[in-house]
């Protein structure tokens, strides 16, 4: 069934039925996965002219195109690229929009290896780099150059959650004719449409929620339509393409994300609301939390909350840090987020030049998972007990 016939439904059942008609292969509800190099063509005028749908496996199948229009329906964008990790979502873009003598702008609390690609591979190239105060909003003009060709933006921030004005900055942006890209994998498609706002490229992780159980590395990037012709043209350029089985476990991931997302984001609020009454506990950093910062900008512009956030501990460092961490039996220590299971690690802020020795102690950042709560706050209170402990 055509994505239209969805328009306007509910997100839930959007989710389960947008990118495959079932009539168009047999009946099935699953699209095929299709594992493909070479395709043949009929004839040989329609080889030189490549006058088919599919000419090669890295340009698409009937599985990635399932699960890029999918994206496409929840995006609002007029096309979408899929990525083999979240990180070359970021790189992609970058490289397609970048050239050396150009300007890039680049929020100071982006996601670390976004970071350390713009200090290594885009320098290398010859691309200025300027990192900037993710507060900045409407400020954003005073920063850039005649030689700015993207402001990136990442909004709530990798680790802190700052809530970016992102209406503001793509407004002034797009003004001086900058491309604005957006990390948006916290919020997703569901939560946050960056091109609704203002934004020209929307990138997200599809190994956070969309395919939720810690088994798949994807990425996407969807593009508005002034810049999916050269978003397009530059990943296959660049070689970019998607295993078929990723993509296929992405999609069916998709059905459930929905409900998924809802249990994230509700069971975190609740132990976020828990943790700013508990001893040894600085500050908690989630968005929603009427206590945060941002929460005004994040309340005008999001329609909810994920599952991941921060606390800042009372004090001390990188000993409490591992003792609160040693002392969890539920959360799994790891990196990633979006699957089923929790998960804690020691938030590094190496590099970052806004607010980075501002910090009452220690940050922890706690992916959520769909655990019960009571047992999660419980492992939370044993972690909590043990900086203490080191702390005494």
């Amino acid at each position: 069934m055509a994505n239209e016939t969805f328009t306007g439904k509910g997100v839930n059942t959007r989710l389960a039925h947008l990118g495959n008609d079932p009539r168009g292969f047999h009946g099935f509800i699953h699209p095929p996965v299709v594992h493909a190099s070479t395709v043949l063509f009929p004839d040989a005028a329609t080889m030189a002219g490549r006058a088919q749908k599919y000419t090669y496996g890295t340009h698409g199948t009937p599985t990635t195109d399932a699960l890029t229009a999918a994206l496409d329906a929840l995006e609002g964008s007029a096309g979408t690229v899929l990525t083999p990790s979240g990180l070359a979502a970021v790189t992609v873009p970058l490289l397609a929009f970048l050239s050396a003598g150009d300007h890039v702008l680049i929020t100071d609390s982006v996601y670390h290896p976004t970071r350390r690609f713009a200090d290594t591979v885009l320098a290398r190239m010859g691309v200025e780099i300027t990192y900037y105060d993710p507060l900045v909003g409407a400020g954003i003009a005073g920063l850039m150059k005649p030689n700015t060709k993207v402001v990136f933006t990442e909004s709530p921030a990798s680790n802190t959650f700052e809530v970016q004005d992102v209406p503001a900055i793509a407004r002034e942006a797009r003004a001086r004719d900058a491309v604005v890209m957006m990390d948006n994998t916290w919020a997703t498609p569901l939560l946050f449409r960056p091109l609704d706002h203002g934004v020209d490229i929307s990138i997200h992780a599809l190994t956070k929620y969309p395919a939720g159980h810690s088994d798949v590395l994807l990425g996407s990037v969807s593009a508005n339509e002034r810049s999916w012709g050269r978003l397009h043209a530059a990943s296959e350029a660049l070689g970019n393409c998607a295993a078929p089985d990723d993509s296929y476990q992405a999609l069916r991931g998709l059905r459930t994300m929905g409900v998924r997302l809802a249990r994230h984001g509700e069971a975190a609020l609740d132990i976020a609301r828990w943790l700013e009454g508990q001893p040894g506990v600085a500050r908690v950093l989630h968005p929603a939390l009427e206590s945060f910062p941002g929460h005004a900008l994040w309340k005008r512009d999001f329609s909810g909350s994920s599952g991941i956030f921060s606390i800042v501990l009372a004090g001390g460092g990188r000993q409490e840090a591992h003792a609160f961490l040693d002392a969890l039996s539920i959360f799994g220590l790891g990196y990633s987020w979006g699957g089923y299971e929790s998960l804690a690690v020691h938030v590094n802020l190496d590099g970052r030049t806004v607010g980075a020795g501002s910090w009452e102690g220690p940050i922890l950042r706690l992916q959520i998972g769909l655990e019960d709560v009571a047992d999660l706050k419980a492992d939370i209170a044993a972690g909590l007990a043990a900086a203490a402990m080191t702390r005494s």
